[in-house]
Formats: C-alpha cells, structure tokens, sequence
C-alpha cells in the first residue's frame, strides 16, 4: 500500500496549536482515510537489496525498522512538533523514558548538570541516585530562585533541567529569566512541561532548547496508555538522541501512538474545560485548607505563572494540617473522586505523594522539596465542578477540615 506525501510543513506550521492537535502531521495512503492509519509491524520490507543498503546507509527514504521509523509513530512526532513550534520529535514508551534518554543522550562522566528542586519523584531519582553511577553530578536549587541557577553554574556544567509546573508543589519556574541565563552560559535547557502541555505553555517561545513529556498525561488524557516525547531542534534530536534511542530502544508501539493521536483531538477543549474547572475547586479549597495552584492569586507565583500560561492547567495541592493519617482519611472519605496517582486524565484523581509518587524519595529530600505528610495532589477532570466541589466539601468535613 502506497503512501502518500505528506503534509506541506509551510502550511501547516501557520495553523495554531489546537488547530495542529488535530490535522498537524497527518500522511494518507491510498485509500484516503480521513482517520490515521495505524500500521502494527516490526519491519519493512525492500524492492532490492539495494534499496536496503541504501536506507540503511539514509540515502534513501523509507523506512527500515519499527525500533526507529513507523507511520503511525512518524505521525505522531510531527504533530507534537507541530504543537510546541520546534524542529523534531522523537516518541518513547513512557514519559520516564523519555526524561531518562533526554539526560543520558547527553551527558557523560564527569559532566555536571543543575536541576529544579521540585520534581516528579522519579525524575529526582534520576538525578540523585542513576546519574551518580555514572559519575554524572548534580546541583539541586530552588527553581524559583534565579540567582541559584547562575550560582550553580560550573566550568563542567551541561544543561538545566526543571519542571513548571512543578509535581506536586505547583512551583513555578521562570522560563524567560532561567532559560536565558543557559543560553548566556552556553548550556542547554531541558523542561519538563507535562503539566501544561503546548495547548495552555510552549517554553521554546521563552527560550528553552529541549521540551520533554509524558504523554501519558493530558495528550492521551483518558487514562489509557503510555508515551513520551522529548521535542527540539532537528541537529540534537536526529545526531544526540536519535542514536541514544535508537540502540538502547525505549520505542514507543503504534497502537499507543495512535491512541495518543486520538487523544490529541480533543485536547484544547479539554485542557481549557478542566483549567476552568479546576479553578472552582481550588477557588472553593482554598478558602478551607491551604491550597497550591497557578490560577489562584493566593499562589506566591500566580503573576509569573499567567504571564506563561494560558490558564492555570488541571493540577492542584492542598496541605492539610493531620499529616498522612488526616490526608489518608480525607481520601479514604472520597465517594466520586477516585484515589490514583495518575494525572491529566478526564476523571478527577486525587493522590498523597508522599506515600505514592515520591514514596521512593527518603524523607529529608521530600521535605526540601516541600512535599509534606499533609500534601494531597488533586487532577480535577471534566465532570460538573460542582460535584467534585461537593465530593471534597463532605470528605473535609469528614475529617474535621
């Protein structure tokens, strides 16, 4: 079956993002379906040796093994590059895969690279206990404190790396300021920008090199599969990670790409109908237990955040003052919210990181990061605000709040 050319990137790289969530990179066959195809094989196969050898050799386009080109995965990356205004894509099979093949592409021992304080858990197992094997050292700061990243900088230093917002303190990062003093040091700058998604932040347009993702989260956003991708400039995604991925092979399946193509789709609406949502429920929390979340201006960092953000996204925090029994009671308590350590789906999850996400972290490093016994992350979803209001009003009460 023959494919067709694809997309003229001239035309489409004028489309805005929600636009190019839906149509960005789409390539038809012969048969012209309006839906992505999704192409479920492991190889492919040559008119002549030649035309191997050639592919192989990349003086002929084409592909030549599902461990690095597929239809459906190639579909994918262009439309998420699409998304975030960058040069190239790669897929992997997880979000983790892809921070661990973002890091690991490019750097090596002896080198030394600064990272935000506040971070998913298995992202500061990354820095703090894998890259150390490798005699990979890192500085940890606090992501708001600008002056901690020049600080931080030495003579061996390779990258920053962060998370904004933050998982689970809601932490913001000044993008324009930490990105441009990278940029004056001649380092690159890797941002973990799941939370917000291309639909409501792109930190490429304030000046991050590299844009890493779970796309597990908001872009399927239905709880149903697993990816990543890690977004660039086209030199560094084809020459560092390529042949980082390639070999090592974190591959993301068609079938999780074309579930992620689907969920693509209907992100802005749904991205935008949750931020509005979850702006109830915080709004209403905050007025009862304390309350992290960008949208609030009770947020120490609500200005900074609405100038790089389009709203203030999905995700909230709450601390409450029992410590782990008083925030397991409030869970347990929950009739409509599911307890889950998932986020970005269209369900509302609510979590105690502490003895889930970040469980693996020792209790000093939680609590440098500001991750309490009484901090509880809430992924509000796209059911009536109201509901899920009235769902939290009973558990608080429950529990004493």
């Amino acid at each position: 079956m023959k494919r067709t050319t694809g997309q003229d990137r001239s035309i489409t790289s004028k489309w805005r993002p929600a636009t190019q969530a839906v149509r960005g990179g789409t390539a038809r066959s012969e048969w012209g379906e309006t839906s992505e195809a999704l192409f479920l094989t492991s190889g492919y196969s040559y008119d002549k040796a030649s035309d191997a050898a050639a592919r192989f050799a990349g003086e002929q386009q084409g592909m030549t093994y599902s461990r690095l080109q597929n239809p459906t995965v190639e579909m994918l990356e262009k439309r998420i590059a699409l998304m975030e205004g960058a040069e190239s894509c790669r897929t992997m099979a997880t979000g983790m895969a892809a921070m661990t093949a973002v890091l690991l592409c490019q750097l090596s021992q002896g080198d030394h690279m600064v990272a935000g304080r506040a971070a998913f858990g298995s992202c500061r197992w990354l820095t703090d206990t894998l890259l150390p094997r490798f005699g990979i050292e890192t500085t940890i700061v606090d992501g708001s404190d600008t002056d901690q990243w020049k600080d931080a900088i030495r003579p061996n230093t390779k990258l920053f790396f962060f998370e904004t917002p933050a998982n689970p303190t809601l932490d913001i990062v000044d993008l324009e300021a930490v990105c441009g003093i990278a940029k004056e040091a001649g380092l690159l700058s890797v941002v973990d920008n799941a939370f917000a998604t291309p639909l409501l932040q792109r930190p490429m347009d304030f000046g991050a090199d590299i844009v890493a993702y779970s796309a597990t989260k908001m872009m399927d956003g239905q709880g149903r599969v697993l990816a990543g991708a890690v977004v660039g400039k086209e030199e560094f995604i084809e020459k560092t990670l390529l042949s980082f991925t390639r070999n090592t092979g974190p591959t993301l399946s068609p079938f999780n790409a074309w579930v992620v193509l689907k969920g693509l789709e209907t992100l802005d609406l749904r991205i935008r109908r949750q931020s509005e949502n979850a702006l109830k429920v915080a709004s209403f929390l905050d007025r009862r237990v304390a309350t992290l979340y960008p949208g609030l201006a009770s947020h120490p960092q609500h200005n900074l955040a609405m100038r790089q953000m389009d709203a203030g996204g999905t995700i909230l925090a709450i601390n409450v003052d029992g410590g782990r029994t008083q925030a397991h009671g409030l869970l347990d308590a929950l009739e409509l919210i599911d307890i889950s350590n998932n986020i970005g789906d269209s369900r509302s999850l609510m979590t105690h990181p502490a003895s889930t996400t970040h469980a693996g972290l020792s209790a000093e490093t939680r609590a440098a990061m500001g991750v309490g016994e009484g901090m509880l992350r809430l992924n509000v979803g796209l059911e009536d605000p109201q509901d899920v209001i009235e769902d939290l009003d009973q558990a608080l009460v429950a529990v004493g709040l």
